[in-house]
């Protein structure tokens, strides 16, 4: 056991139910799936039953924390924080015994005024046993469902923005497309599935921060050969090129110089005396009487 995670296979079904999931456990058990040690499920209709009739000698474990949440479906919000405290001691307990005791001490205190809360944790007490037979640190991986609502998270995350798909194939291929993503970078943070060449070098970031990164990707990146080109760019006649400059700087020069000439030429268009109006008079003297 090298603790991979790897998808099994994608099916969809408008309903689960016993057929379903004896379809789905023969599919796998054709594909080579031998043997199955512990399978940890959420209380599906049909699943344990299937499994048990596929692989005898697996063994299935009850999510402890589903069954937590199907029994405080039937209490009341203001006291779902003492009925959890109270069932603490039930999946917490050493073994099976001390297990059935912190059963009853919470049936005595809450079967009066929560009937079916109790009446969950004993109609699945013998899927729920199972994982108190292992050590406290096995009970941390096979306890709960936690492994894969990662998983689920990540694809209701990327199916819930589409709306409505054309068909099931669609669906279906866009979660393997999200598992194979997923996947990836569940390899790249484990470091799994990395050659062997591939070696970890850690040095000081920008800012004072450690930072790990792969010596293939440090590595200069090797030089390229450049294609030919297929149509070459047309050669630029500098003679050309030349002569429109210069006639460009003859027309600015020609219009810089004639501006002020027509300047001066306003000037004195505006200074000539008209001949209608009566001459200036100068200083001292009386003016003529206009015949």
């Amino acid at each position: 056991m090298d603790g991979i995670k790897h998808v099994l296979g994608i099916w969809v079904q408008a309903e689960e139910g016993a057929s379903f999931w004896a379809h789905v456990c023969a599919e796998l058990a054709n594909r080579g799936l031998k043997d199955v040690l512990i399978v940890c499920c959420d209380g599906l209709t049909g699943l344990p039953e299937a499994i048990e009739a596929t692989w005898p000698n697996s063994l299935v474990q009850t999510c402890v924390v589903h069954l937590i949440r199907a029994s405080m479906r039937f209490v009341a919000y203001g006291d779902r924080k003492q009925v959890a405290k109270a069932l603490k001691p039930v999946y917490t307990a050493p073994n099976e015994e001390a297990a059935l005791e912190a059963l009853a001490d919470f049936a005595d205190q809450w079967s009066s005024k929560y009937p079916e809360a109790v009446a969950t944790w004993e109609r699945a007490w013998e899927r729920f046993t199972p994982f108190l037979a292992f050590p406290p640190m096995l009970r941390r991986v096979i306890y709960t469902t936690n492994s894969i609502e990662s998983l689920n998270y990540q694809l209701r995350k990327v199916s819930k923005n589409r709306g409505q798909f054309p068909s099931d194939e669609a669906a279906v291929k866009l979660l393997w497309l999200a598992i194979c993503n997923t996947g990836g970078q569940a390899r790249q943070r484990t470091g799994q599935g990395e050659e062997p060449t591939r070696q970890q070098t850690q040095g000081q970031g920008p800012h004072g921060r450690r930072t790990s990164h792969h010596q293939l990707e440090t590595s200069p990146r090797p030089a390229r050969r450049r294609l030919p080109r297929t149509n070459p760019p047309l050669p630029v006649t500098t003679t050309r090129l030349h002569r429109n400059l210069d006639r460009l700087g003859g027309d600015r020069r020609l219009a810089h110089t004639r501006r002020p000439a027509q300047g001066r030429a306003g000037a004195d268009r505006r200074q000539a005396p008209n001949p209608r109006e009566p001459a200036a008079t100068p200083p001292g003297q009386k003016p003529s009487p206009t015949p």
